[in-house]
């Protein structure tokens, strides 16, 4: 039986998915070839390609609305960097919720004047800075959806004129918004959708117009649109499997329906958290992540019994980023409540032996 897998990324993948993706490894539609040897301009996965696109912009109902979904390389990391490349003319606004916007905005500095709006570094991003304004004159607003290290969510948007673009990595069709609120979505694959080697990017088609200076070919979007997202070698393999997921996604019912499932393991575990003496949450509670709750063990003589024990229950990364310590669980769409139920096993049977 495989492991209950609360890593945060890399993420866990439906059981199915990488049954498929393993067989297309060695013959890839009964072709007796890999899927990672055929010509990546072959229509076998031309059809991989543009299936994954057209997948992605169904989910978050985006389809024929003037949006475009891409498959680069780069990680979001890289998005930090094109995002301001691209967009960034004089000014562009930030709000700050963690370490990866933190690494956003320093990459943006390169291109610009910034606007930190808000930030919650003064409670070490415990929680979602909210009543903030942003200016009507910058280039767009950036934000973070969900923060995998310290385990926060915005659970709403600001409104606002400007255009918005936000870093979806680690909540990305976990759950039902407006998308069509936001000018450019970004999100690695590796936490959510795939394993790690590409990144979905989703752009409004129009704002492409606002793009604001020469650019180098690999980092302009419109280059990667232009060519669908052919221009170079795509990551065959991780985009495979990113559709596949999708699929799967799909075939249960989409993000109204994962979105339940989602729901229901974060608050059995936060039930357990907030009710058993032995652990206490990290964050502000009407902040917690759907899909990273972070936790933290009261009595740190205990932590020791409770790490073997959770091992023993074939429970794995569970420990959190090393930056912050304590406990990560990483409830990602393909995590099974079962897991969710093992790991609070697990916690009330430290209650009753301490």
């Amino acid at each position: 039986m495989k492991k209950h897998n609360f890593s945060a990324g890399p993420c866990i993948l439906p059981e199915s998915v990488l049954q498929k993706a393993s067989e297309a490894v060695v013959n890839f539609n009964n072709d007796d070839l890999s899927l990672i040897e055929i010509s990546h301009r072959s229509q076998p996965f031309v059809d991989v390609i543009e299936k994954a696109r057209a997948l992605a912009l169904e989910h978050l109902n985006l389809q024929d609305k003037g949006y475009t979904a891409l498959f680069l390389q780069g990680g979001a990391s890289s998005q930090f960097l094109m995002t301001a490349y691209n967009f960034l003319d004089k000014k562009a606004a930030y709000l700050n919720t963690g370490t990866w916007s933190s690494k956003a905005i320093k990459e943006a500095k390169l291109f610009g004047e910034l606007v930190e709006v808000a930030s919650s570094e003064d409670k070490n991003f415990t929680y979602i800075p909210k009543d903030y304004t942003i200016p009507s004159d910058v280039d767009y607003f950036h934000c973070t959806s969900n923060n995998t290290i310290y385990g926060t969510q915005m659970k709403s948007f600001p409104e606002t004129d400007v255009p918005v673009i936000c870093d979806m990595s680690s909540d990305i069709f976990s759950r039902q918004l407006d998308f069509s609120k936001f000018d450019l979505i970004y999100a690695g694959a590796q936490k959510n959708m795939g394993p790690a080697g590409t990144t979905l990017v989703v752009i409004k088609d129009e704002f492409l117009d606002k793009i604001c200076r020469e650019v180098p070919s690999m980092l302009n979007y419109k280059t990667h649109t232009s060519k669908d997202s052919m221009f170079n070698t795509p990551p065959v393999f991780p985009v495979y499997v990113s559709m596949l997921t999708l699929e799967w996604l799909k075939d249960l019912g989409g993000i109204d329906f994962i979105e339940g499932v989602n729901q229901k393991k974060a608050d059995l575990l936060y039930a357990e958290i907030d009710r058993n003496p032995l652990f206490k949450g990290i964050v502000n509670p009407e902040d917690r992540s759907i899909m990273n709750a972070t936790f933290e063990i009261e009595n740190s003589e205990l932590k020791n019994r409770f790490d073997e024990m959770w091992k023993e229950a074939r429970i794995n990364g569970l420990a959190g980023h090393r930056s912050v310590g304590g406990y990560r669980a990483s409830m990602y769409n393909a995590l099974p409540l079962y897991s969710v139920q093992a790991l609070v096993d697990v916690m009330k049977e430290l209650e009753r032996k301490a």
